[in-house]
């Protein structure tokens, strides 16, 4: 993000609302965030709030005048305008059509299809194509040739609206992974409660911040800037709105029963949404014990399905212990779902005297989450209870059977620059090292090795450093 002064100063309230709710569904630094919520909130902080802020917004990319090589969005799917505009051309005619929604892509195509008798459900290219005799019976003027690049074209958009719908279905459950419903609210909702908006902004930011490759686990996104973001919201305050992004028990309580009970609907939902899709992911071949990545494995398509369902699970326990109805867990009891993890990761964990997540041996005891869902396996409370015994885990304060317990307050620290979860100092550095595949898992671009061996060797990587497999000189 690039900041420019002048313009900065001359933008409203609401401007700046509106682009700290854009980032809701983006990948904002904290530090970025927490410069914005300075400027929505100027005129209404005490010191010590405008303290508290300044202690990260001091590193924003309009302070430090400094870039980062990291992404400040997540992937989007690209959309079918290049198929749309192939049929077309193809077709010598122009429908109305949302190339970006799979809906739309389909109605797009019907209509074209129209014209040679193609259907969605008939699009077998073997199968469903008219013959000579039967396309001169319904009055067709094509060649052969040229009836079937117009069914090919047709395919082309169909398939291009399935795949577009699964990659926006995943990337909903992304998002809801790292910013639970923050995404879905409305920008009407957001700016009218500004003490709201600005926790809720920067709150998601720190949950969005990305792993590095460490054998500490991943920060508390809850630190002291968003507690005293919080702090600033009172009874008046949209707790509604906060509830879509933070399900604690002291939000949880300021809700009626009734909205308890709607956001207990959208977490299960998307437990069991995320269930299916993980179901169809799930490789049988891996060793649940470890959890190793093999060859084979998209790891991150999984690890982000992993995370949205984790989420999902641990929204649905809060809401039931809100509502005073965890007896539920009698009947049937999912269990949490275990990410993939990187081999160099695990042998470092060996290595020095530790072992896989203790969560992992309760994963690889109890029947899979969706087999449990669709009611193919049994799996009641009891079950994850002596689970977690087994492997030396309260199933309470480890979220196995209730919302696990709540960490402190974090010390805020300024985000890393990482590549692959490998921290380094300089972000031109990062660049050049992630564009030449360092860290990746994949092999090292040879044209890119040398500059890429001469970084590492110049002192850039200061965070922990796994095994770089740069290709001998």
């Amino acid at each position: 993000m690039t900041f420019h002064d002048d313009k900065d100063r001359s933008r409203s309230r609401q401007e700046i609302l509106a682009e700290l709710h854009d980032s809701l569904d983006r990948r904002y630094r904290p530090e970025d965030v927490a410069d914005l919520v300075l400027r929505a909130l100027d005129g209404q902080l005490s010191r010590r709030e405008r303290t508290v802020l300044e202690r990260a917004a001091r590193y924003s990319s309009r302070r430090a005048d400094r870039f980062s090589s990291m992404s400040t969005d997540y992937a989007r799917p690209v959309g079918g305008a290049r198929q749309v505009a192939a049929a077309s051309r193809l077709f010598e005619r122009s429908v109305e059509v949302d190339p970006d929604v799979p809906e739309s892509l389909l109605e797009f195509a019907a209509n074209m299809g129209r014209e040679i008798r193609w259907t969605p459900d008939r699009g077998d290219f073997l199968a469903d194509r008219l013959n000579r005799d039967a396309r001169e019976a319904a009055g067709m003027d094509l060649s052969k040739r040229q009836y079937n690049r117009r069914f090919r074209v047709l395919r082309r958009v169909a398939a291009k609206a399935g795949t577009l719908g699964t990659e926006q279905a995943k990337r909903r459950l992304l998002m809801v992974g790292v910013t639970g419903f923050g995404a879905d609210i409305p920008l009407e909702r957001f700016v009218s409660d500004a003490d709201a908006a600005c926790f809720v902004a920067y709150y998601t930011a720190r949950r969005k911040t990305r792993r590095k490759f460490s054998l500490s686990g991943r920060d508390n996104p809850f630190d002291e800037i968003a507690s005293m973001l919080l702090d600033r919201c009172a009874d008046r305050n949209d707790w509604w709105m906060i509830a879509q992004v933070r399900t604690t028990p002291d939000i949880l309580g300021r809700l009626t029963d009734e909205e308890r009970g709607r956001l207990l609907g959208q977490w299960s939902a998307v437990m069991r949404h995320s269930a299916d899709v993980l179901r169809a992911r799930w490789n049988p071949g891996t060793d649940r014990t470890t959890m190793i990545v093999r060859r084979g494995h998209d790891s991150t398509t999984w690890n982000n399905l992993a995370v949205a369902y984790n989420a999902a699970r641990a929204g649905w326990l809060a809401c039931l212990t809100s509502l005073d109805a965890l007896e539920l867990l009698e009947v049937a009891c999912p269990g949490k779902v275990m990410r993939l993890m990187a081999a160099d990761l695990a042998a470092w964990h060996r290595e020095t005297g530790g072992d896989v997540d203790p969560d992992t041996a309760v994963w690889a005891a109890l029947p899979l989450p969706w087999e449990v869902l669709d009611g193919t396996a049994a799996c009641p409370r009891v079950t994850v209870e002596a689970a977690c015994r087994t492997a030396g885990l309260d199933p309470e304060r480890t979220g196995w059977t209730a919302p696990a317990a709540r960490r402190g307050v974090a010390v805020f620290r300024p985000t890393p620059e990482l590549v692959h979860g490998v921290t380094v100092a300089d972000p031109v550095w990062a660049a050049l090292l992630r564009r030449a595949g360092v860290f990746s898992g994949k092999g090292v671009k040879p044209e890119l090795a040398a500059d890429a061996r001469h970084g590492l060797a110049s002192g850039v990587v200061v965070g922990d450093l796994p095994a770089a497999d740069l290709p001998e000189k």
